[in-house]
């Protein structure tokens, strides 16, 4: 039988406020507490299909947690997902997100070494973006002391994400050349290898030896800096830059392509983008790759995951970033709190790449009047008449060499 905590007693209050140390937070929220806030999406499409609304709280299964939760992630697989550019996207109505911290308020069986106030973050098989999530606990991971409730938002999917990539499916090691093609990526990795903390601008300058525009002709220049080419490219844009990757590959090096974002282009799906991207992807010959002696591989932490039953060995990664927080060795950077009412603006920031780290969906966080009026629902099944869409024509990425 689960442990609840939904109905406050006296002691349960104690031991949530004992545990959240800096940040003593009351685990109810008003109204019915059979309810909860939630962003939904309601189709696949633009900003408008997004809601909050109030919708009934997940029912805790064996093996899972309960967590009242205080901060969730938002990636630029949530605009993918939105748009349903994904493969075998969920049918909506759908609560979308993947990662969230908060404060554990009930427990089921099977959950041993977990207790009611602890405060933990989470990877969440969409439903993240909610008051309330249901997770197993395999997939649950308790937070330092020293960690706030949005750095633990912006570490787990990144931070785990990252270190994967470079040591455990690149082998990085001291003296290999890497091509970053995502600015945000960059920072991050700069941090996983404990590069000093700057902000803004001048952390991403201070993070690489050259810096490029994607725009320019950036093959011939990574060639002047390192004729014979570079030994890991680390890719999220997908179409023409795949060629170019493969192209720039060191004999043993290694591409990895961890998303397809030049495939969101405007607001809604393009199937102009789409085709675009796949067309302009270099067909790949194995035999040219085994000529070359280059290799290529792909990576989804969530798939790892949900779908190949990998939890034990993201756990044990992040036992490893953990204690590389704990020496004060990496930090997550938030670059902005959102509240839930708020998503449409902050995927908006997301799509224009105008954020240097990681954008929160801070549940407790209120709107400003304009924001809640634009994006507030009372229920799920109302949608409101297609608002037109731009073009939105997005903002180049830029790749890097370090």
């Amino acid at each position: 039988m689960a442990k609840e905590g939904a109905d406050m007693t006296e002691e349960t209050e104690y031991m949530i406020n004992k545990n959240v140390g800096k940040e003593p937070e009351n685990v109810e929220t008003t109204g019915d507490a059979k309810e909860m806030r939630a962003v939904i999406l309601a189709g696949f499409g633009g900003l408008n299909k997004l809601r909050v609304t109030k919708k009934a709280m997940p029912e805790l299964q064996d093996g899972e947690v309960k967590i009242r939760v205080k901060a969730c992630g938002l990636n630029f697989l949530d605009l993918m997902v939105r748009q349903g550019t994904i493969d075998n996207p969920p049918k909506p109505p759908v609560v979308p997100g993947f990662e969230c911290s908060g404060i554990i308020e009930s427990v089921a069986e099977n959950t041993a070494g977990f207790e009611i106030g602890d405060r933990v973050m989470a990877f969440v098989n969409y439903n993240a973006w909610a008051e309330v999530v249901c997770t197993p606990v395999d997939f649950v991971y308790k937070m330092p002391d020293e960690m706030t409730f949005a750095e633990a938002a912006a570490f787990s999917l990144n931070f785990v994400a990252a270190y994967m990539m470079l040591f455990e499916v690149a082998n990085l090691r001291e003296g290999m050349v890497k091509l970053w093609l995502s600015c945000a990526l960059l920072y991050l990795m700069s941090q996983s290898l404990g590069s000093p903390h700057v902000s803004n601008t001048q952390a991403i300058r201070d993070s690489v030896t050259h810096l490029f525009d994607r725009n320019i002709d950036y093959m011939q220049e990574v060639k002047k800096i390192s004729p014979e080419g570079v030994d890991i490219v680390l890719d999220c844009l997908c179409g023409e830059n795949t060629g170019k990757g493969l192209t720039l590959l060191k004999p043993l090096g290694t591409y990895i392509l961890y998303g397809a974002s030049n495939m969101v282009t405007g607001e809604t799906k393009s199937f102009f983008s789409f085709a675009k991207s796949w067309w302009q992807v270099e067909k790949v010959n194995p035999i040219k790759l085994y000529e070359e002696n280059k290799v290529i591989a792909g990576f989804s932490l969530l798939n790892l995951l949900f779908k190949h039953g990998k939890s034990s060995l993201v756990k044990s990664v992040m036992d490893k970033l953990l204690c590389l927080y704990d020496q004060k060795k990496i930090k997550p950077v938030v670059d902005s709190l959102w509240a839930l009412e708020e998503v449409k603006e902050a995927m908006q920031r997301i799509h224009d790449r105008g954020n240097i780290g990681k954008l929160i969906l801070d549940v407790e966080k209120a709107p400003t009047p304009l924001m809640a009026s634009d994006s507030t629902e009372t229920s799920e099944a109302g949608e409101e008449e297609e608002e037109p869409e731009g073009d939105n024509d997005s903002k180049e990425r830029m790749p890097f060499i370090h």
